[in-house]
């Protein structure tokens, strides 16, 4: 309800907001408007449902001609948007997904900021640098895509992508390969074979959906996880996570994917405002982001 009671909406605004389905527990507008009205931007940003994947086109179309300054795209419309932008960055090219457009001067700039929210969260929050480190990740959608292009460009010696299907984890392999420089790459089934991956891993990361219901399984077996590595869920919510309350209880450092959530979001006002914001501020969204999922807990949640 703070949102809606003290942003400020005219004539002058500009708009931004988050394309999926469903997105009735989203956290991004509350993170983004408390950042625009700590900037004292006159920004508003909404969340876009669209039910049919068919609309995509059109609504990205009609976010051009509206001139929003930019919007986010996430689950099940990450992969799709990449045909859909006039241009497109490398990082997001690579991961096989974009989550962040910019709409600039009519034209649809689209990144992949996933990358950037994941490493400052694996640095803030569980203090993890991944230089020279052995990796697994665990899937092979649009945030593992974003999760192997960051550890590339993080210089991990090791990044095996593990998934139920070998054929879109050897597809993220395939795509980055190119551009591994001195990180060795493989792609492996998510079966008793991958076990020894797992165990030798100093990072693991699920970067799979698994998590977020109540009656997921794990992604993985935590009985063979050493007190030295480090594992970090993508999914935020519930917090902690079933994943990240089984590795802590075998003594692992473990954290949910709140600051990569975050952080994904910040670098997106930071692409679309260029260069006139140098720092914004990661704390007021996390602040804001976890306020909501309290009122959501509390069932005192707004219904969009």
């Amino acid at each position: 309800m703070t949102d809606r009671m003290t942003q400020h909406i005219d004539g002058t605004t500009r708009l931004a907001g988050v394309i999926g389905w469903p997105l009735q527990h989203t956290l991004s507008p509350a993170m983004h408007n408390a950042a625009y009205r700590a900037l004292g931007l006159d920004w508003a940003y909404v969340p876009l449902p669209l039910r049919e994947a068919g609309d995509l086109p059109a609504v990205a179309e009609a976010l051009r001609a509206l001139s929003f300054v930019g919007f986010n795209v996430t689950m099940p419309y990450k992969a799709r948007m990449l045909d859909l932008c006039d241009e497109v960055a490398v990082q997001a090219r690579l991961a096989g997904s974009v989550n962040t457009v910019h709409v600039k001067d009519g034209t649809l700039i689209g990144y992949n900021t996933d990358g950037r929210g994941f490493l400052e969260s694996l640095s803030v929050d569980v203090g993890f640098e991944p230089a020279g480190c052995r990796a697994v990740v665990i899937g092979s959608g649009g945030a593992a895509g974003a999760a192997v292009v960051a550890l590339v460009l993080a210089r991990a010696a090791h990044v095996s992508v593990v998934s139920r299907r070998i054929e879109p984890a050897q597809a993220i392999v395939e795509r980055v390969l190119a551009y591994a420089g001195q990180t060795a790459l493989t792609a492996a089934l998510l079966d008793e074979t991958s076990f020894g991956l797992i165990s030798e891993a100093d990072l693991i990361v699920n970067a799979t959906s698994l998590g977020m219901r109540e009656d997921d399984p794990l992604p993985l077996d935590p009985s063979g996880l050493r007190e030295e590595q480090v594992v970090y869920d993508v999914v935020y919510s519930p917090d902690p996570t079933a994943l990240v309350i089984a590795a802590r209880e075998r003594g692992l450092r473990a954290c949910n994917g709140l600051g990569m959530l975050v952080g994904q979001g910040a670098v997106s006002i930071e692409i679309w405002k260029n260069a006139g914001v140098t720092v914004v501020p990661r704390d007021v969204m996390r602040a804001a982001a976890i306020e909501a999922l309290r009122a959501r807990a509390d069932g005192t949640a707004e219904v969009a």
